[in-house]
């Protein structure tokens, strides 16, 4: 039977994970290295110690009403787009209201997890760490590691002919930017598109003497911002949407997407996407368009090499004087402190079960939550991984054999993908992977039975957005305050806006 739970770290994923052992009655310890929670989210100006962190004019992708933990709402003032301050504010509030931070151990470091002698019956771990040079023994039932997949800097820089041996000028990461000043008057090669590559872009435009960006996928960018002035998450996001994607033919779905796209600005004419290509990515950016139109930011092609001052382009095209290069090429994950043992298990995410469990571990005591790619926000996922985790935890729920599980990894593993630049393809649909691992815990509402008992929260799950809350309305960890959180979200969407009121009651308004 498990009891104690070493959570490691104190993000998004370690405080949702907090939150349940708790919810099971379970013993949870989570140890985080540096002095406070927040993880990715914590905005600091220094780039000491190698810890990843935001920069500093980030805001969220996702809708606060689309990304919140499912009991506990976002505050109706918030904006609907969070910068990190404010979001890093919500983590302290859902921390201090479920009473989280007595079982957090700051600036404590965890060295290694390895399975006891006896693992193979009592599933139970040795953990060591270490706090201001003194280290620590501690044996717990489970793990769930929460550090999530931005971890240590992908620098491909052997792919970059000439930036070590010939380029004079400066070269770094996105992990090391903070803001643009420092950039002021110089002209920039950022490398790579994600939404980091366009957030950066568009923001050293405004002081930079010039941009490229370097590109080498086909990248649709759409906005944040919707039809009628809606999150786009909240209008895409809905059953009804997802209830059409499985009935078209994927084909036809695609010239749909790209057409919507399109619709905003033709992709092809600013160099970004062809209607024919079939790897891409897609990334939110509201102003990478305006300042392509501009010429504040020019586009390039991928980077053959690089001379002492200047960028060759595989177009046979040549920028000169560069003083600045900028790679926004990911990150890449690894858990040195496990044994290599537990780490041969698996050599990404798609080697787990669900992307959550080791299948070939002989007891169900280790999880990884938070390492998973979504088309919505990571938060509800990690969230929703911790309750199905804590459930297995608790003995009220069971995984399957280890062969199923394994057959279910290998009938979902795609092939590899040589080019790192498909990964976006490899994203999971939100809806599709929150309802898999609601299934498995038990809490995933059913809308036919709810058409039959509450036809108007029943219309409002599958019609409206997706919104966590669906999966507070059944269940273990039923939440009574769920439904009403449903029919109000668009309340507190539009609250924040309400700040000059209009009178818009004119004839054939």
């Amino acid at each position: 039977m498990v009891r104690r739970v070493a959570i490691i770290g104190a993000g998004v994923g370690g405080l949702a994970s907090l939150k349940c052992c708790l919810d099971e009655g379970l013993e949870p310890i989570c140890f985080e290295r540096s002095e406070d929670i927040g993880g990715l989210w914590r905005y600091t100006d220094s780039t000491d110690g190698g810890r990843v962190s935001v920069y500093r004019s980030i805001i969220t992708n996702t809708s606060k009403e689309m990304s919140c933990f499912s009991d506990f709402p976002c505050p109706e003032d918030f904006p609907s787009f969070l910068p990190h301050h404010l979001l890093l504010e919500y983590f302290r509030m859902y921390a201090r209201h479920f009473d989280l931070l007595r079982h957090i151990r700051f600036k404590t470091t965890v060295l290694s997890v390895r399975k006891r002698p006896d693992f193979d019956t009592s599933g139970q771990w040795d953990v060591v760490t270490e706090t201001d040079g003194i280290q620590e023994s501690h044996v717990f039932d489970a793990v769930m590691v929460c550090i999530g997949h931005y971890q240590k800097p992908n620098l491909p820089l052997v792919s970059f002919p000439g930036i070590e041996t010939r380029f004079k000028g400066q070269y770094l990461h996105s992990q090391e930017y903070r803001d643009a000043e420092a950039f002021r008057g110089k002209r920039v090669l950022v490398v790579g598109i994600g939404n980091t590559g366009g957030d950066l872009s568009v923001e050293l435009s405004r002081v930079a003497a010039k941009v490229f960006l370097s590109i080498r996928t086909n990248t649709w960018v759409f906005s944040r911002v919707s039809n009628h002035g809606f999150p786009t998450d909240m209008v895409n996001n809905t059953r009804f949407n997802h209830f059409l994607d499985w009935l078209l033919p994927p084909a036809l779905t695609k010239w749909i997407k790209f057409r919507k796209f399109n619709s905003w600005f033709n992709h092809a004419n600013y160099g970004l996407a062809s209607t024919k290509s079939s790897n891409f990515k897609i990334i939110i950016n509201e102003e990478l368009p305006f300042c392509l139109l501009s010429g504040t930011i020019v586009l390039k092609p991928n980077v053959k090499e690089f001379t002492e001052s200047s960028a060759l382009f595989e177009d046979g095209t040549t920028e000169e004087n560069i003083d600045v290069v900028l790679f926004a090429t990911g990150y890449v994950f690894s858990f040195p402190f496990l044994e290599e043992s537990v780490r041969s298990l698996f050599d990404d995410n798609r080697s787990l079960y669900k992307r959550v469990f080791p299948p070939q571990l002989e007891k169900p005591t280790l999880a990884i939550i938070g390492l998973v790619q979504l088309t919505g926000s990571v938060m509800v996922g990690a969230e929703m991984q911790a309750r199905w985790v804590t459930g297995i935890f608790a003995g009220w729920n069971k995984l399957p054999p280890a062969s199923k599980m394994m057959a279910d990894v290998l009938k979902k593993k795609p092939p590899v993908q040589r080019n790192p630049s498909k990964r976006e393809n490899l994203k999971l649909s939100f809806i599709s992977y929150i309802d898999e691992i609601a299934s498995c815990a038990g809490v995933k509402p059913s809308v036919l039975r709810l058409l039959l008992t509450d036809p108007r929260l029943a219309l409002a799950i599958f019609f409206g957005p997706c919104t966590p809350y669906q999966y507070r309305l059944v269940g273990r960890g039923k939440w009574s305050g769920a439904r009403e959180a449903i029919l109000t979200q668009w309340q507190r969407t539009l609250k924040p806006l309400r700040t000059r009121v209009v009178d818009d009651s004119s004839d054939g308004s």
